[in-house]
């Protein structure tokens, strides 16, 4: 298969799937800015796993796996770096979070409450959210399908606690 027919084939499948990238960085980003570094860095992972694409599963399932594992690995990363940024950015930040563009307030609510999720509880109900199975959500994240009941169940709860 010649290059310019796999960048033709990805760009297809990546504009059929795109809500997968905003809805990776809409969970595991707190800024615009953030969100486009992130959007970035996950269709460059993306494009460099293609090749490898073994269409075993579905392209979207497959996507979910390289973004979620990418947004993980990147969230890791930083807790390792020192934070370098001012206090109005911090306050830009705070004011990003409360008013997330076009979505009601229940939704708003519910975003918020995700976002004190630990990194694989997020990957975990953003799948979820999305009606994937549990064997899907297990494909995705290489855990077993018991676990993944156990997991969203806890999520469940805590969710529940932190909405009210």
């Amino acid at each position: 298969m010649n290059n310019e027919y796999l960048e033709d084939i990805f760009i297809k499948e990546i504009s059929d799937n795109k809500g997968i990238i905003h809805k990776v960085c809409n969970v595991y980003c707190n800024n615009s800015e953030e969100k486009k570094d992130m959007m970035q860095e996950l269709t460059l992972q993306l494009w460099k796993s293609f090749p490898n694409f073994s269409r075993k599963s579905t392209f979207s399932t497959w996507m979910y796996r390289i973004a979620l594992n990418t947004a993980i690995t990147n969230i890791r990363k930083s807790k390792n770096s020192p934070i370098l940024e001012s206090l109005s950015e911090k306050q830009n930040t705070l004011i990003e979070k409360e008013d997330l563009p076009n979505m009601d307030e229940e939704i708003n609510k519910l975003y918020k409450a995700i976002a004190k999720l630990n990194e694989i509880e997020k990957g975990i109900i953003l799948l979820y959210l999305e009606k994937k199975t549990y064997t899907e959500i297990g494909e995705i994240t290489g855990l077993s399908e018991k676990n993944i009941s156990v997991k969203i169940v806890r999520i469940k709860s805590k969710l529940k606690k932190l909405l009210s």
